[in-house]
């Protein structure tokens, strides 16, 4: 779990990579909106508490309506849950030259996402975070967007091997790649200017066959 600031705040994305084109206005759009509405509900939950912060509440802020804050997330537990850090790694991922290995190219995304948050990314973080670890229905709703991400890396990896995304080595690449960084998150809670460090650190020791 991570998150980016709101769409006026949002760090630059890497580079395209050769004949891949930039995301189009209809994507910009759907981003800034996706960003709105996670920067409206951080500030409610701030001022007047998560419980007492409803969805309606959230989207008439961010001025769209209820079912599409829906098509964005799809409960209000994912508004703190899910962000776009996954996304922005991801996109560093694939643009590593194809020799390197996918953990190799992991390590060098994580290292280029996390470099690109400032102290305001570093706060919306935090503050998320401590909402996860407060919020029994958020932090419930964890282990779900943990299994979230594994399939995102599982098909980046699996567009960077030409396997199938759903093959078993795959899937056991990516769940070793969230293990790794649960390990990171859960040695020093709260952590998180170390946590990229710990997070490449877990990554070498697994490209390493995790040397004990």
């Amino acid at each position: 779990m991570s998150v980016l600031p709101d769409a006026t705040a949002r760090p630059s994305p890497p580079p395209a990579p050769a004949g891949q084109a930039r995301p189009g206005l209809r994507e910009r759009k759907k981003a800034r909106t996706r960003a709105a509405l996670r920067e409206h509900a951080l500030r409610l939950f701030r001022e007047q508490g998560y419980d007492a912060t409803t969805v309606e509440q959230i989207a008439e802020a961010a001025e769209v309506s209820p079912s599409t804050f829906f098509r964005y997330f799809p409960t209000k537990e994912d508004v703190v849950l899910q962000d776009d850090m996954d996304l922005l790694w991801m996109d560093v991922f694939r643009a590593q030259p194809p020799d390197l290995t996918p953990i190799a190219a992991m390590r060098t995304a994580v290292r280029s996402a996390f470099a690109s948050l400032g102290a305001a990314e570093l706060g919306q973080l935090r503050e998320a975070v401590d909402l996860a670890m407060a919020v029994p229905a958020v932090r419930a709703r964890m282990l779900e967007e943990f299994a979230r991400t594994a399939q995102i890396i599982a098909g980046a990896v699996a567009e960077r091997s030409g396997r199938a995304a759903g093959d078993f080595e795959v899937q056991a690449l990516a769940g070793a790649v969230v293990g790794v960084a649960m390990a990171a998150w859960f040695d020093q809670p709260g952590d998180l200017e170390g946590f990229g460090d710990r997070f490449e650190r877990g990554l070498a020791l697994l490209e390493s066959g995790l040397p004990v």
